[in-house]
């Protein structure tokens, strides 16, 4: 049995645990050996599941190298960590969450992405243990958090990942070519949301040698498309209402919608990729892209739906998969940052290990309610669920208060 440390006032350490991840294809972990030492001179031992950073590329030697013990069982590692970092908890990882709970000790910490917007036995399991779990997913855009921002970190990897899965899929090179046998026109990219996932697809399309317009509800980021040297697309519609907190686009209304997609129809037609964006944290994706636009467009033109984990914005989207239809190549892929673990990991690490310090004082957990991160981020906390709103989102009783 491994024998607690203690720190220098004589105290035992606090052991920060860091499990395999079992979500069916994930394959990200949550930090990566680089980041081990940050943890040890916060005062944490540092225990990672063997075996947890292998499908990213990071082996358990070069943890231990960094200072972490590797632990061969995941009930243990669970049972023993007074703070668990994850890439997915409770909802986000629905079959395992349950379990995840029981194995849990009492008063634990848990960060990582959490789904906290979805309902799940998990998180009254939480509340029962008295377990402070932190959703990544809502971190407040402001100034003091943007290195723990995890949600645009990903979104930067998947607007990557976004565009080279469309110029693989379409039946047409991107750039212009000029040759003997004659000029290749370059391919035109259409993005839809222009957050941080659309600016990354903007940039790569452009790369690439497309040539790319982008439109969103918001005109105050017209400059920075303009900036990577895209076509802002102009829609004459009322958007003074468009931009809702912490910069995100705001959900609304159908009306809205409805003109949105009829000034779309003509814009979608003239493009061979368009690369849709448009999702709103913890509510379904608004659909920008009807079946009529989808008809009018050329033969092999293809449509990457990044938000087809929250429905999609094509109404022709399937979650998860590649189809074609009226000729068009439409594509829901999931989970894009698991496509590139090295880095993605690389970035989440960061972003949890800074998020873990302003935890932190002294090698102890320091959860201060009175911090505008941490109360944003805190979803359950010594049995209860702080947050009005994600207590009925979660549709949890007043006993969860």
């Amino acid at each position: 049995m491994r024998t607690p440390h203690r720190n220098r006032k004589g105290a035992v350490q606090m052991t920060v645990g860091i499990p395999k991840e079992r979500y069916p294809g994930e394959t990200r972990v949550a930090v990566v050996p680089t980041h081990v030492p940050v943890l040890t001179k916060l005062g944490y031992d540092v225990v990672i599941e063997q075996g947890a950073g292998d499908a990213s590329g990071y082996r358990d030697e070069s943890y231990r190298e960094k200072g972490a013990e590797v632990e061969p069982d995941h009930a243990a590692l669970m049972g023993k960590a007074d703070v668990l970092l994850t890439v997915r908890s409770a909802a986000a990882n629905p079959e395992e969450a349950a379990g995840d709970v029981d194995a849990a000790k009492e008063g634990q910490a848990v960060i990582g992405f959490v789904d906290p917007y979805t309902p799940h036995p998990a998180f009254s399991r939480y509340v029962e243990k008295k377990i402070s779990l932190f959703s990544m997913e809502l971190m407040p855009r402001i100034t003091r958090a943007q290195s723990m921002d995890a949600l645009s970190s990903m979104a930067n990897l998947g607007g990557y990942k976004a565009a080279l899965i469309a110029a693989e899929a379409l039946p047409k090179m991107f750039p212009m070519m000029m040759t003997a046998a004659g000029t290749i026109v370059p391919a035109k990219v259409f993005i839809v949301g222009v957050g941080v996932a659309g600016l990354q697809a903007i940039a790569t399309a452009k790369r690439l040698g497309g040539v790319v317009s982008a439109y969103d509800v918001r005109p105050a980021v017209r400059e920075q498309v303009e900036s990577l040297g895209a076509r802002f697309v102009e829609m004459k519609l009322d958007t003074s209402e468009s931009e809702g907190e912490g910069g995100y686009a705001k959900a609304m209304d159908e009306e809205f919608y409805r003109k949105q997609r009829e000034m779309m129809t003509e814009v979608v037609s003239e493009h061979d990729v368009v690369i849709t964006t448009a999702a709103i944290p913890g509510k379904k994706s608004p659909v920008l892209v009807t079946e009529e636009m989808v008809r009018g467009m050329a033969p092999g033109s293809v449509i990457v739906d990044l938000a087809a984990e929250r429905g999609g914005n094509c109404e022709l989207t399937e979650s998860g998969k590649s189809v074609v239809k009226h000729g068009v190549r439409i594509i829901g892929p999931e989970n894009l940052p698991a496509q590139i673990p090295y880095n993605a990991s690389q970035l989440y690490s960061k972003n949890i290990t800074n998020f873990l310090t302003l935890l932190t004082d002294d090698g102890k957990l320091a959860i201060n309610q009175e911090d505008e991160i941490v109360a944003a981020t805190l979803v359950s906390h010594e049995g209860s669920i702080p947050n009005k709103e994600i207590r009925e989102r979660l549709q949890l009783g007043e006993g969860s208060k």
